[in-house]
């Protein structure tokens, strides 16, 4: 019983991230489905241009818009917050990324919101969870929100703003 109360707790905290992926599902159609292997590099990937960032992000958050948010999601039938990140990572910039939030949020250089470019993390402390997004430029970030699945919301909505926690930068835009 006690193990049970603590692997709960644990699952409380963990926020959007789960520490278990659920295996990788092929679905027919246009939703793109990700993949669960990851691995971390030590050092900055380097960025071609921040417009082919900017244009390469949107193309691919366009792919996944309106798939509904699911706690430990990994696909078109629905996602969570690390998941999306991780996929969009994968997609956009062929880099692997832990599967969950706070892994994550140890990877790449702590930058402060004034530094922002498109394809930096963002992070927020929502509650007894955390949450995060990948940065896509003008002040927004895309998600996989809880109330409205894959979207983009903007940094300083009175919501997010609030709950805004850090921003890392695991790309190199010299």
């Amino acid at each position: 019983m006690k193990k049970v109360i603590i692997l709960g707790s644990l699952l409380l905290v963990a926020g959007c991230s789960t520490p278990k992926p659920e295996p990788e599902k092929k679905l027919p159609g246009k939703r793109p489905v990700s993949s669960l292997t990851y691995s971390i590099s030590t050092g900055p990937s380097k960025l071609k241009s921040a417009f082919g960032s900017r244009h390469s992000l949107h193309q691919a958050f366009q792919r996944w818009r309106g798939v509904p948010y699911r706690f430990g999601g990994v696909d078109s039938e629905g996602i969570d917050c690390s998941a999306f990140t991780r996929t969009l990572y994968q997609e956009v910039y062929d880099m692997s990324l832990p599967r969950s939030t706070y892994e994550q949020v140890e990877l790449g250089r702590k930058i402060t919101k004034d530094e922002l470019q498109p394809g930096d993390l963002v992070f927020f402390r929502t509650g007894r969870t955390r949450h995060n997004g990948v940065y896509v430029g003008d002040g927004k970030f895309a998600h996989a929100s809880s109330s409205v699945g894959v979207t983009i919301s903007r940094l300083d909505n009175v919501y997010w703003r609030s709950r805004y926690w850090q921003a890392r930068r695991l790309l190199d835009h010299d």
